[in-house]
């Protein structure tokens, strides 16, 4: 049966979801499921809506919508399935193996269109995915040349999203502008504890009881951009550092497969410095 989904995030107001379910029933569209939330602070409002039977126009269902709520309403109907990813990579390859397998058997939900390191260590194992690789290397370059080309190779791809899977550079402010609120790196910590480089050496000098890994959006302000999704695992005072790092990367694995599932199904709306996911 043919679905419809709408997200919607606007000033909040009374009888919004009175206002959307009537539009929606003036398009016969039958309303299976809606999330909503208010978050109290801005007086946002949230909606992500699905709903059966034949839409007829969509540009007008969205203009309408948009009609029906307070001005400046952002309104989406029917985005997107089929979200297309740029991974960024360094040298590590356990976050880009798990997504490309992923890829590989259909089960990821979006296409990686490509796949650029900064060095050339993962080339092989990406091309035997029939994924394009491109080495773009920092080496000998000011970082305003790097970036350069590297938002060149990118864009050439129209890329929904950008994943930095273990991509250990940090971007400039005027990289992340041209991709706003849609890169997403996964951190190998549970943020905002040990931000920054060695986080497991830093846990383990610590001597924490719980690692985890964090999944965010990539903002100006080093690892601290909106949090998507997050996970921990207990340790005690046997594991050493690496005993860390290595339970660390199992997490940072299933936290981006994560993070990413909830973006490409359009789970997550990003407010301020905070995300709303309806999960």
């Amino acid at each position: 049966m043919e679905q419809t989904l709408i997200l919607i995030q606007c000033t909040d107001a009374v009888g919004l979801v009175s206002s959307i379910a009537h539009v929606v029933a003036d398009h016969r569209l039958n309303i299976v499921t809606m999330r909503e939330y208010v978050e109290e602070a801005s007086k946002r409002f949230f909606a992500r809506i699905v709903c059966t039977g034949e839409l007829l126009d969509v540009q007008r269902l969205t203009a309408e919508l948009a009609g029906a709520l307070p001005k400046g309403a952002q309104v989406k109907v029917n985005p997107p399935k089929q979200k297309r990813l740029a991974v960024l990579v360094t040298k590590e390859p356990h976050c880009l193996g798990d997504t490309l397998v992923r890829h590989f058997f259909n089960v990821l939900g979006a296409e990686i269109c490509c796949v650029i390191g900064n060095y050339d260590n993962l080339r092989e194992f990406t091309e035997r995915f029939d994924v394009p690789f491109h080495y773009v290397t920092h080496e000998g370059k000011s970082k305003d040349d790097f970036e350069r080309e590297l938002h060149k190779t990118i864009y050439s791809y129209r890329p929904d999203f950008v994943v930095l899977a273990k991509f250990m550079r940090i971007l400039s402010p005027i990289f992340v502008a041209h991709y706003s609120g849609k890169i997403v790196n996964i951190h190998h910590s549970f943020l905002p504890a040990f931000v920054g480089a060695n986080p497991y050496q830093q846990a383990y000098t610590r001597g924490v009881k719980l690692i985890g890994a964090t999944a965010h959006f990539v903002t100006d302000d080093l690892d601290e951009g909106p949090i998507i999704a997050q996970d921990i695992k207990p340790v005690n005072h046997t594991y050493t550092a690496n005993d860390m790092r290595r339970a660390g990367k199992e997490i940072e694995k299933a936290v981006l497969n994560k993070a990413l599932s909830l973006i490409i199904e359009d789970r997550v709306f990003i407010t301020g410095n905070k995300t709303v996911v309806f999960d």
